[in-house]
């Protein structure tokens, strides 16, 4: 009896089997980059349509690496406004500078996909969805504030680092006004990096928006403990100094924050919230300390306590701070967290039933509330 033809026909098969796994498999990656970092909004020519994400490319704009920078622009029905700072690393000196994606994304050209997300979804449970906003993608290592440049060789080859941050977010603002008109409110927020930003710029963005009367200012997931804040302001970044002169201690956001308090009072409602063991700011703080990422369970545990002082130091600085401490992906074995809340599961009821977004919204109605300062005792 001649077994040839059944086992050829056999292979035959799992080959075809195989080769129908690869297409399912190829296709289910495609569609996912196509929602992800394929995605590219129009550039905005015209009148916006209302309800549409589009870029605006303000001349002169770029990122670190000498690429098209760009912001983002989605009209609402309503006369409020949030302005959006995302996040994505930090360049701290020079060494850094050099490490370029090591620490920081370098290029704005793959961000445009997370504006589809979170707050500034279009999600029927986000009470934002028909607010504008205006989206500040993160390209230049130094929290949307620098105006320096950073020269250096590599290999015999001379090469430039533009820490544009400020010149940036200056410009896609000015550019945006016109669409946006006078807003009777006005959302400042970011997370991780964008909420250092959030922090550092939130009185620059106020003065360009002087019909805004109800103002909130929203931190997301931002402590860094560093003595250099502000020769790294100065010297790597070359900050305004409205904004560097505010640097004079290892907390950035607590600075920040203080400063915009001491200026403007109760006039804007003032929010911080973090994960309790943020897993990426502990790699960052790590790498600060000791020039080495890493992030381990006796590092969650000193962040836990940072993060308590950090806390407590606001409520001193500022009586009327919203805070929100929360727990989201621990790690069986550190029990360290997810990092960053506001550009993902937003609306997650997180602590005592109420999710970020709504903590939010509700501090926007007057209502300032603190959750989750339980998490911080150790």
């Amino acid at each position: 009896m001649n077994s040839a033809k059944p086992k050829r026909r056999g292979w035959k098969i799992v080959l075809i089997i195989f080769l129908v796994l690869v297409v399912i498999a190829a296709v289910a990656v495609g569609i996912i980059l196509s929602k992800t970092v394929l995605v590219k909004h129009p550039e905005l020519t015209g009148e916006p349509e209302v309800g549409k994400w589009y870029r605006i490319t303000p001349e002169g704009t770029k990122s670190s690496d000498g690429s098209e920078w760009h912001g983002l622009i989605r009209l609402g029905t309503e006369n409020k406004v949030v302005v959006y700072f995302f996040g994505g690393g930090v360049s701290i000196t020079g060494e850094t500078s050099e490490g370029g994606k090591e620490f920081y994304a370098t290029t704005a050209s793959i961000q445009d996909f997370v504006a589809s997300g979170g707050i500034s979804s279009d999600s029927e449970l986000n009470p934002f969805k028909d607010w504008t906003f205006l989206v500040l993608p993160y390209a230049t290592g130094d929290f949307h504030c620098g105006t320096g440049e950073y020269h250096y060789t590599d290999g015999g080859k001379e090469k430039t680092v533009y820490h544009n941050g400020y010149n940036n977010y200056a410009a896609l603002i000015e550019a945006a006004k016109q669409y946006v008109g006078e807003p009777d409110t006005l959302l400042i927020t970011g997370f991780s990096a964008g909420g250092f930003a959030t922090s550092l710029l939130a009185d620059d963005v106020i003065d360009r928006f002087p019909s805004a009367e109800n103002i909130t200012v929203s931190v997301d997931s931002s402590l860094l403990l560093y003595d250099g804040w502000h020769e790294t302001a100065t010297e790597l970044w070359n900050t305004p100094q409205a904004i560097s002169d505010r640097l004079t201690g290892n907390n950035l956001v607590l600075d920040s924050l203080t400063a915009l308090y001491n200026k403007r009072g109760d006039t804007v409602k003032i929010l911080f919230d973090c994960s309790y063991r943020d897993d990426t700011l502990m790699q960052y703080q790590s790498y600060i300390n000791t020039g080495k990422m890493d992030q381990t369970k006796a590092l969650g545990d000193q962040f836990q306590k940072d993060l308590a002082k950090m806390v407590a130091d606001l409520q001193e600085s500022i009586p009327n701070v919203g805070i929100y401490i929360w727990r989201c992906g621990e790690d069986a074995d550190t029990g360290n967290t997810q990092h960053t809340i506001i550009s993902s599961n937003v609306f997650d009821a997180l602590e005592d039933g109420v999710s970020v977004a709504e903590w939010i919204y509700a501090a926007v109605n007057g209502d300032v509330q603190t959750h989750g300062l339980e998490l911080l005792v150790t």
